[in-house]
């Protein structure tokens, strides 16, 4: 999928968190809501659940169609009728909902570069003069998922993040950025990414956690023989493009939109089907000057 407008991302956390969880929390797995803070698992109204690889994990999934709120940009407490929130991997778990958490799993995060430089270089993206590859719309440096050793080193660092997860009480990591091939400059494929893709599966399956596709709509039936679980797709339903999510994940599929018209379309086609909300394109706490929500 062709991003059409900057991605809401959780670039935009909170200026405290984001200047605890700097580059040194990068080198032992990230920051998370368990980082000096009860991890413990809220409680949550039951849900579907399957085996994960090996019948060594239960994976609970989301159901088809339930209220959901898009919090990546600073977390809030979940307005009435929701039962589904994503929130930033830095951010804690709210009560009683099905918890999604945010990683930036194919990109580097701007304040992230200088630590992937020095501590793993030889995984960042680099054209033939060695510079690095960058998503320009953000500033993120692109991770090289280009061969099986890279991919697997990715998974290690990554995989700690998915880790942090589980331990701080979610149920679902979406991955950010599968489709950063299109930024690549021809240097990665999509088989790249939904390889790398199939070990971060595995690892959250492993963890006990669902994983979701964000985005890259073409790539969505690849995902799911890849292992993912769900998708969460933004302004599917101003490119006409939430049926290929739907009919990949059974309807298991959170839609952002971030236009009026877009929420109408997806409203229109797909509101009695998928979890669908319009959020303001920087996703700001409620309270907070542009906030904006609303669903079908």
């Amino acid at each position: 999928m062709v991003h059409r407008v900057p991605r809401a991302r959780a670039l935009r956390r909170a200026p405290a968190v984001a200047a605890v969880c700097g580059a040194l929390a990068l080198a032992v797995g990230g920051c998370t809501a368990s980082d000096g803070e009860n991890g413990a698992a809220p409680d949550r109204a039951t849900a579907p659940s399957t085996t994960g690889p090996g019948g060594d994990a239960k994976v609970e999934l989301p159901e088809p169609g339930i209220g959901f709120d898009y919090q990546i940009g600073g977390a809030y407490p979940p307005p009435g009728g929701v039962e589904a929130v994503s929130h930033d991997r830095t951010a804690k778990p709210a009560p009683d909902v099905y918890n999604i958490c945010y990683v930036n799993a194919f990109q580097a995060q701007p304040d992230a570069g200088d630590w992937w430089e020095e501590h793993a270089p030889d995984l960042v993206l680099r054209d033939d003069d060695g510079t690095p590859v960058v998503d320009r719309d953000w500033g993120e440096i692109l991770l090289d998922t280009s061969t099986p050793a890279k991919r697997e080193q990715l998974a290690g660092i990554v995989g700690k993040w998915i880790d942090g997860c589980a331990d701080a009480g979610y149920q679902a990591v979406e991955a950010d950025n599968l489709d950063s091939d299109e930024r690549s400059d021809g240097l990665l494929t999509a088989d790249d990414n939904v390889a790398f893709g199939k070990l971060l599966a595995a690892r959250a399956h492993a963890a006990g956690l669902a994983l979701g596709q964000k985005n890259a709509a073409s790539l969505a039936r690849q995902g799911r023989e890849a292992g993912f679980d769900f998708a969460v797709a933004e302004e599917c339903g101003q490119y006409d493009e939430c049926g290929e999510y739907a009919d990949a994940y059974d309807d298991r599929v959170f839609v952002i939109e971030y236009r009026a018209d877009g929420l109408a379309a997806a409203c229109s086609e797909w509101g009695d089907r998928l979890s669908v909300v319009l959020r303001d394109l920087d996703v700001v706490p409620q309270g907070e000057a542009g906030y904006r929500r609303r669903t079908c």
